[in-house]
């Protein structure tokens, strides 16, 4: 990344922005600003910001608030200014001991955070649209089928209730999830059609589900996170972030641990790697015969299942990077 002028550090809430920027030379913190969180004031400052240091001299740093930076983003992208959307748990672990909170303090964070990684930071760019749209669409179905479960769940009502009421309330929770799983589908028939309506995401998903236990909310969700497989460049990237990937456990003589995971991940790709693997254990010769040599020679079953998740991502990534599908050779053995 090269040298810029001045850093720009924003912080994002719901209604507004607040910014403080950093002389890169001097370290001089610039004027506080605080603007509210839409298109015309968003506008008008980066206008301002333009004019006074020119756009190839800016960068504009900012955590990652989801939809709260959506507008921000969309303008940074659209006046071809440089931006970089960080994780928020990556800024929180560098602030050190701190004293106090306020927006104002945490934009300079952010400002100071860039100002100093900035030869290591990736700028990033703006997510299109069709991924929005899908990840959208993903939250609402999540939110759909926590309701159902919740709807569900009336097995400590008919355990306490008069069965004259708990008959009303089941009749009624029938009726809602009835309605809930009618949406599902819906839901499930747009994301399609936006696959669909993509010849090289089509081509990803279908490539995703060859690979034997992946199903198709898996290859959707994974498309999702790797925007298509522009976010990592390599299945172990992707398995840190689910957190699948062992990590030594280790420190001088005296601290010998196992390797193991890190609780840093993203639950619901993990959630759904686990689903993956049991499917795949299951259906898969090689990784059934690959679980059970394993087991038997007295691992332990999570950390062979854990195994598997990863050999999934390796296959993933390789029927992506290929163009074809996956090819079991256990098939093709004399």
């Amino acid at each position: 990344m090269k040298n810029y002028a001045v850093i720009i550090g924003v912080d994002i809430s719901k209604l507004k922005l607040d910014i403080i920027g950093v002389d890169s030379n001097s370290e001089t913190i610039l004027q506080h600003e605080l603007i509210s969180n839409t298109k015309p004031k968003i506008n008008l400052f980066l206008k301002k910001i333009i004019r006074k240091h020119g756009k190839e001299n800016i960068l504009v740093a900012f955590e990652n608030t989801g939809v709260y930076g959506y507008i921000l983003t969309l303008l940074l992208n659209k006046k071809d200014i440089d931006y970089s959307n960080i994780s928020a748990l990556e800024i929180n672990k560098s602030k050190g001991i701190k004293r106090g909170k306020s927006d104002k303090i945490d934009a300079l964070i952010i400002a100071q955070y860039a100002l100093t990684n900035r030869f290591k930071l990736k700028l990033s760019s703006f997510t299109e649209e069709h991924f929005t749209k899908l990840k959208i669409l993903h939250t609402q179905r999540e939110k759909i089928i926590k309701t159902i479960r919740t709807f569900g769940n009336n097995k400590e009502t008919e355990l306490f209730l008069p069965k004259k009421i708990v008959k009303g309330l089941v009749k009624t929770s029938r009726s809602i999830i009835k309605n809930l799983k009618k949406n599902l589908k819906v839901i499930d028939l747009q994301v399609l059609e936006i696959i669909n309506s993509h010849d090289i995401l089509n081509k990803n998903y279908e490539l995703i589900q060859s690979v034997p236990g992946v199903g198709p909310q898996t290859a959707t969700y994974i498309l999702i996170v790797t925007k298509g497989f522009t976010t990592f460049n390599n299945a172990r990237q992707l398995a840190c972030y689910a957190g699948v990937a062992p990590f030594p456990y280790q420190s001088g003589t005296s601290i010998r641990g196992k390797s193991k995971v890190s609780h840093l991940a993203d639950k619901k790709l993990k959630s759904l790697l686990n689903m993956c693997a049991l499917n795949a254990k299951r259906c898969d010769y090689q990784l059934k015969k690959y679980f059970d040599e394993k087991v038997e020679k007295g691992k332990n079953k999570m950390l062979v299942l854990n195994n598997i998740r990863n050999k999934l991502l390796h296959r993933i990534f390789a029927v992506i990077k290929r163009q074809q599908p996956y090819v079991n050779t256990h098939n093709f053995a004399a």
